[in-house]
């Protein structure tokens, strides 16, 4: 599943969380692949692992109560597991930039707004009063804030819940990283400024040729953006596969239960599907498939053994032997 085209390669990572007499394995052997320039969705419920997946790639797991128990995490071929804290500094803006999901408590609020664009790129670069603020005015201008110059004097709460993403977006892009860490970053818009805000990533992408690790709940952010999708439950990956893959023909039971859940003109005036059940405690996960108590296709092997990933011709992988 792995190659040396990959800009980002994580390695049966494994996160846990430890509170008294408890361990709770919220990433418990995450695997998968980002190349140059690609569009990867990690997708499934709240719960899942995504979050601390992305927090353990940029080291910003608190620890403890956290703990990487194992795995890697190759960023260009070097492993950001191994590195001290001071190489970690220069990746994270520089190289491997983060977008949060919500901005109003990301953001300084006794700072303004030229000033948290600003440390991005002077923590990392050396650069002259006036061409710092040319360049917070012109990536504002990119994101699409109008009167820039005026808005480098705002600080976070005179600005729109949008306005404050773009923001968030722009800090992201002041050093040119490689990659983009989005975590849900569209979640608390309405509508319109999400579509907004999806459709200026996509452009911004495009332009710089930056890869995009993109975390979502929203199967319909999914197919707008994505380039592969990894769906992603109680803490595993269960099925890898290209959008065409996983919309056309999903290989694992909870993903078409994510899909079956979907509103569409054809099931109007019925009830929405629903998987059965809930996310299990990271705490006390059932024995082999995590899935199988909420599973309609679950067998008895499935009850005890864990399914190992499966891959077709077509490089189309599921954890699923059951409808493999």
């Amino acid at each position: 599943m792995t190659d040396n085209n990959n800009l980002l390669s994580v390695q049966d990572l494994k996160v846990y969380f430890r509170a008294k007499d408890q361990v709770a394995r919220a990433v418990d052997g995450v695997s998968f692949d980002i190349r140059p320039g690609e569009t990867v969705c990690l997708v499934g419920e709240s719960g899942c692992g995504k979050t601390v997946s992305a927090l353990t790639i940029l080291r910003l797991i608190p620890s403890p109560p956290g703990e990487i128990m194992g795995g890697r995490v190759l960023f260009n071929g070097a492993d950001l597991l191994d590195l001290d804290e001071t190489d970690m500094q220069k990746i994270r803006g520089n190289h491997i930039a983060m977008v949060f999901q919500e901005p109003l408590t990301s953001l300084n609020p006794v700072f303004t707004i030229g000033d948290q664009i600003g440390e991005a790129i002077t923590i990392h670069e050396q650069v002259a009063p006036g061409e710092l603020r040319e360049r917070c005015v012109q990536l504002l201008r990119d994101i699409g804030i109008p009167s820039p110059e005026q808005r480098l004097k705002d600080y976070p709460h005179q600005l729109s819940g949008g306005q404050r993403q773009r923001v968030m977006i722009a800090m992201a892009l002041a050093c040119n990283p490689d990659l983009i860490i989005a975590d849900e970053p569209t979640t608390a818009l309405d509508v319109t400024v999400q579509a907004q805000i999806l459709n200026l990533m996509k452009s911004i992408q495009q332009k710089a040729s930056m890869s995009v690790l993109y975390i979502t709940h929203d199967l319909g952010v999914v197919a707008n953006i994505a380039d592969r999708v990894n769906v992603m439950y109680a803490g595993v990956i269960v099925e890898i596969g290209d959008t065409y893959q996983i919309f056309r023909n999903p290989r694992h039971p909870y993903t078409r239960g994510l899909l079956a859940s979907l509103p569409a003109r054809s099931r109007r005036g019925r009830r929405l599907h629903s998987i059965p059940g809930a996310v299990p405690n990271p705490a006390f996960k059932p024995s082999g498939c995590p899935f199988h108590p909420r599973c309609s296709f679950a067998i008895e092997t499935c009850k005890t053994k864990f399914p190992e990933m499966c891959e077709d011709e077509e490089g189309h992988l599921s954890r699923c032997p059951v409808l493999d």
